[in-house]
């Protein structure tokens, strides 16, 4: 809508015009006066230090819709982070103007770190609103269906720039091709990975490995695991539909079966896969369960309530699995959807994200464990560390085998504006006992001495099995752990050093990927 000023309104006052002949004989022609009507002048917001707009009367004023301007577009985002952002006070009140949208949200938090000294708001991102419900809905994406580790390289350790490959989804280029866990990517596009030096060979590289559209052919030197030699293979992009629920299967120990079960991202089609793979696991008489939660990023909190239900069964009734906190200024009402704020329990049902995969009001299968091992990496965020955090709050004893994991107690309603979905924090969780001060992450510990540290052994991710191999050093870890409690295997100095240097920013990395899958905590309708 436009904006106007009362007081910047200009009024032309117009006198009559009288028209005088020129016409011999002396005569006068007289004419009634001329009228014209105003055009009151459209006055664009600005910027003023202190003064918001709501964001409401911003909303949707575009550029691309030519009903706004680039600065209409900054404006909202102000007034919407100042409305909802979790501290929205330590946000810097800059004049937009010199800044482009993107640039200008990416302004519009906080700078303050953690009591470890990492970044308190890592979580900050956006993407096209078009990409973002093809994601979400569908858990589709164009690419290869590869999925990476970033290794920085080290020279005090000798250890090179590398990227890794960790898993590949089904029915992609990538399985197309026999690419696999442990390989590693030696070139692109003719581009040697450890020895890129500088932005163009680093553009290069970044441009193959994450394609921008279907139909992209890049061309990847790689080093099998094992392998004497390397090989060239072609891939090209299609658009990728992830199964984020893999590797369903049972092993034995001292104490009877153990299941295990892969899950990389709390989507709306995990829903079914979920529902699937615990009804598989029931009906095999597990009485352990292994959940590999190593490289899931997040994503629908409801997902992951369902989850800690299909786990823990009797033990979660009538408990909270999460309660959210907003900002000061809506201390009882949710800013985002205006409900009164109550816990969120335990889900019982089914939710019916995809209804056509599967749909609401089903009774869910539950397994009426007390324990749970979880297999954990720096990529371990958000809902994911959600449903650790609830299971720990009703005592469910949780081992977690693994590493650091990210550190988000924090999440956001994704919220669209002119066709870019923008994620901002909004809300902290905390569990059924008041617990949500993980900003540091969830800490494998053999003798746990703080909140955020978690019974369980550090095991440093091993590239060179399968995922779901008995003999994968983190899935092996969880197996002699139930059979030997308390008993963890030894990590080596160099093994820390290398592991660790996936915590840090790679200049090669998939900013849009990074985002969702590391960094989604992302709330539902349910809410």
């Amino acid at each position: 809508m436009p904006f106007f000023s009362h007081k910047a309104i200009s009024m032309l006052i117009l006198s009559p015009l009288i028209l005088l002949s020129a016409c011999g004989g002396g005569g006068a022609s007289n004419s009634a006066p001329v009228t014209i009507t105003p055009t009151p002048t459209t006055t664009l917001p600005t910027w003023t230090a202190g003064e918001f707009i709501s964001e409401n009367d911003l909303d949707n004023l575009c550029i691309a819709q030519s009903n706004g301007s680039a600065l209409t577009e900054k404006l909202w985002l102000r007034s919407w982070s100042h409305n909802t952002y979790l501290w929205y006070n330590e946000i810097n009140d800059q004049d937009p103007v010199p800044y482009s949208v993107l640039e200008y949200f990416n302004e519009l938090k906080t700078t303050a770190t953690t009591a470890s000294g990492k970044a308190k708001d890592q979580f900050h991102f956006s993407m096209s609103t078009q990409e973002w419900d093809l994601l979400n809905q569908s858990g589709a994406s164009v690419g290869y269906g590869i999925h990476y580790h970033f290794q920085r390289p080290n020279s005090e350790h000798n250890i090179p720039r590398q990227i890794i490959v960790t898993y590949t989804d089904p029915d992609s280029p990538a399985r197309d091709e026999n690419l696999a866990r442990g390989a590693i990517i030696v070139a692109v596009d003719g581009v040697d990975v450890a020895a890129a030096d500088n932005n163009d060979k680093i553009n290069t590289i970044n441009h193959g490995l994450f394609p921008e559209a279907a139909g992209q052919s890049t061309v990847l030197t790689i080093k099998d695991l094992a392998a004497d030699s390397t090989r060239d293979i072609t891939l090209v992009a299609k658009t990728i539909v992830s199964s984020p629920v893999l590797n369903v299967k049972t092993t034995a120990t001292d104490n009877g079966k153990m299941g295990y079960l892969l899950f990389n991202a709390h989507i709306a089609t995990a829903e079914k896969g979920l529902v699937d793979a615990i009804t598989q696991l029931k009906a095999e008489n597990i009485n352990e369960l292994v959940l590999d939660l190593r490289y899931n990023g997040g994503g629908l909190l409801d997902l992951a309530s369902q989850l800690g239900y299909m786990i823990a069964g009797d033990a979660t009734e009538n408990k909270i699995f999460e309660k959210l906190t907003f900002n000061d200024k809506h201390p009882s009402i949710n800013p985002v959807t205006g409900r009164t704020l109550r816990p969120s329990p335990f889900h019982t049902e089914t939710i019916g994200f995809n209804s056509a995969l599967l749909g609401a009001g089903q009774e869910l299968p539950t397994l009426n464990l007390s324990r749970l091992f979880v297999l954990t990496g720096a990529g371990t965020c958000s809902a994911s560390e959600s449903l650790m955090n609830s299971l720990r709050g009703i005592n469910i004893e949780v081992i977690q085998i693994g590493s650091t994991t990210c550190g988000k107690p924090y999440g956001f309603y994704p919220t669209p504006n002119c066709d870019t979905t923008y994620f901002t924090v909004q809300f902290k969780g905390e569990n059924e006992v008041g617990f949500g001060d993980y900003a540091d992450g969830f800490i494998p510990a053999e003798s746990p001495a703080l909140n955020n540290e978690v019974q369980g052994c550090v095991v440093i991710d091993d590239f060179s099995h399968a995922l779901g191999d008995e003999d994968e050093a983190l899935f092996s870890a969880a197996i002699n752990y139930a059979n030997t409690p308390g008993i963890c295997p030894v990590v080596t100095v160099s093994g820390l050093n290398k592991q660790n240097t996936s915590k840090n920013r790679f200049d090669i990395e998939d900013k849009r990927v990074q985002s969702m899958v590391m960094k989604n905590r992302i709330m539902t309708r349910k809410y």
